[in-house]
């Protein structure tokens, strides 16, 4: 029988430019149905909810909520903490004081594990709660899913910024190197390829955590760009790992979140290891490093119109099938129908195939030199990034000497 009671929602994990599509998308689908009563949400996630930091947002008007759908950010505020047995205790507790039937999670497969951990809890307690896991991660790494909400808007983000680095470079030529978030998954930097326009356009070299990095390899690859074009733009993904699969970014970090995540680009320090690497092993002396950190996940005025639409799609159908589906708990996944033209349909899949563990790039999206991405990788991209700004160059023959 349908669950009757009040409803919570909470964000979680790293905001996106889309996050809040999903969540006015899944308040106003609640504000609909009949079911369900008060809609709460958790300020920070599950630590809110520990702290019965709670807002009622049925009270929000229309138009406030669409402002809020268009703003970057968690607009609850987020948090990465996996509740422990003591404190899904304590979860429950509160959840039977507010009455709360149905809970919605908005995040990544951390978020994931953590939705499924209170649906595990619910059940052993008897509690009947409708559990649902909202996708959204910008490294698009969450199974089940052809995409995630936040990787379209991130990835027109870094091919907007790297078509930037690039002109830059044509202007001034030297190397040029970017740390790109990516931990377990390369999707994000290979999303910068997009920004090629013309055949010398950078980046020129893409490196992803799908394989194994060499030093020696990457100094060698640099070198060749440079002699070539007198330039090179290289983009680097925070998780490239040795050949034993230990990240090289760990050698400067052992800070850990509570799902034992390490902290990988928190700071400059990979962008001028490798800067200073390529100084020390080639003779090239202009060379500068950048990490795009934080402003891939909240940029505002580049959502990428198919992610925002995708995103508010999730948070409304993960609400129906909350109150109306035959499965009291589940995640919302997107999955590519076939053909040239893109087209996209919805599925509930269980919490377990998406909490925790991660996807990586297709070996059919990594070129084989290692150190690209194939056409195929920018066919899947391109409708999820949109259109990105035309650019031109002169085509004038150069006048000769007198």
């Amino acid at each position: 029988m349908p669950a009757k009671g009040n409803m919570l929602i909470g964000q979680s994990g790293g905001p996106t430019v889309v996050i809040n599509q999903s969540l006015v998308g899944a308040i106003l689908q609640a504000k609909q149905m009949k079911d369900i009563g008060a809609i709460y949400g958790t300020l920070h996630g599950m630590k809110g909810i520990l702290e019965e930091n709670f807002i009622n947002l049925r009270k929000e008007s229309r138009a406030e909520l669409e402002k809020i759908a268009n703003t970057p950010a968690s607009a609850l505020g987020s948090a990465r903490k996996k509740p422990t047995d003591e404190e899904c205790t304590r979860v429950f507790e509160i959840l039977k004081k507010y009455n709360i039937r149905f809970f919605f999670y908005i995040g990544g497969n951390d978020s994931a594990e953590s939705t499924h951990i209170i649906n595990e809890k619910a059940k052993a307690f008897s509690y009947d709660l409708r559990c649902y896991h909202i996708p959204k991660t910008i490294d698009n790494d969450l199974r089940e899913n052809d995409h995630t909400p936040g990787f379209g808007s991130a990835a027109r983000f870094v091919a907007c910024a790297s078509m930037g680095d690039n002109l830059d470079s044509r202007a001034l030529p030297g190397v040029k190197i970017n740390v790109i978030m990516g931990r377990h998954a390369g999707f994000l930097t290979a999303a910068t390829a997009l920004a090629r326009v013309y055949p010398d356009d950078g980046p020129h070299l893409v490196y992803l955590p799908e394989r194994p990095f060499s030093m020696e390899k990457f100094a060698a690859d640099v070198e060749a760009v440079y002699k070539k074009l007198g330039r090179c733009v290289v983009a680097v993904s925070e998780g490239i790992a040795d050949e034993n699969g230990v990240a090289i970014a760990t050698k400067f970090s052992k800070e850990v979140d509570s799902h034992g995540n390490v902290q990988l680009s928190g700071t400059g320090a990979l962008g001028d290891l490798l800067a200073t690497e390529i100084k020390n092993r080639t003779t090239i002396t202009r060379v500068r490093a950048d990490t795009f950190g934080y402003l891939q996940r909240s940029f505002p005025g580049l959502a990428s119109p198919v992610d925002a639409k995708e995103a508010r799609t999730v948070g409304m159908l993960a609400v129906k099938a909350a109150v109306k589906g035959p499965e009291a708990s589940g995640s919302i996944a997107i999955r590519r129908k076939p053909g040239t033209k893109y087209a996209v349909f919805f599925e509930r899949v269980p919490l377990a195939s998406v909490a925790k563990e991660t996807r990586h790039m297709p070996d059919e999206f990594i070129a084989k030199s290692n150190n690209d991405v194939t056409e195929a990788f920018l066919r899947y991209a391109r409708p999820l990034a949109g259109k990105l700004p035309v650019i031109g160059r002169f085509k004038a023959v150069k006048v000769a000497r007198k």
